[in-house]
């Protein structure tokens, strides 16, 4: 079974973590939520509480398939911040395993060089900050193992891209029309 680790901070936005864990959990694919706050209990941007199944220091991610980023502020600095976080992102760059981040996340990417010669997308007022060949304004952008989304709107639309990259075409699609998107 696919694993997926989703990162929380306290302040990510809410619909751009949890859009991901469900469909991908509709997906069949195995999903861990980590807390990089060094508590389960974090507080979303919009004062939402959700507990994240794993702290960073008691999970093994890198035997994960693709590791998640959502955006949000605080939520994209506090995410930053953590250095363990960013050699787990510089290791699974080096070995070409799927990362995603969506919203201000992709500048993380930016600032580890992940971004370069890539096309990426983000937050309208992030977009300026991305280091990268070229910036698409699509719901979400795949360039090889990085995939880069847009922002909250685009939460379902970057959830099934991931869902395609790892369960396929046709699972993405049953997911879809499952939860009655763009019917």
């Amino acid at each position: 079974m696919k694993k997926v680790c989703v990162f929380l901070a306290d302040g990510f936005e809410e619909i751009e973590g949890l859009t991901v864990v469900d469909i991908l959990r509709r997906a069949g694919i195995a999903v861990e939520t980590v807390s990089v706050m060094g508590r389960k209990q974090i507080k979303g941007a919009h004062d939402i509480l959700v507990e994240a199944d794993s702290l960073f220091e008691e999970t093994d991610p890198a035997g994960a398939d693709m590791l998640v980023l959502p955006g949000g502020m605080p939520g994209t600095l506090n995410l930053k911040a953590h250095q363990g976080l960013a050699d787990l992102l510089a290791a699974f760059d080096r070995e070409r395993k799927y990362i995603a981040a969506i919203c201000a996340a992709p500048s993380i990417f930016s600032e580890l060089g992940i971004l370069k010669g890539r096309k990426a997308c983000s937050y309208p007022s992030f977009e300026e900050g991305l280091d990268c060949a070229e910036v698409v304004r699509e719901p979400a952008v795949t360039d090889g193992h990085v995939t880069t989304g847009r922002g909250m709107g685009t939460a379902i639309p970057f959830a099934l891209r991931l869902t395609a990259l790892l369960a396929g075409e046709e699972k993405a699609e049953e997911v879809r029309k499952s939860i009655v998107y763009n019917v």
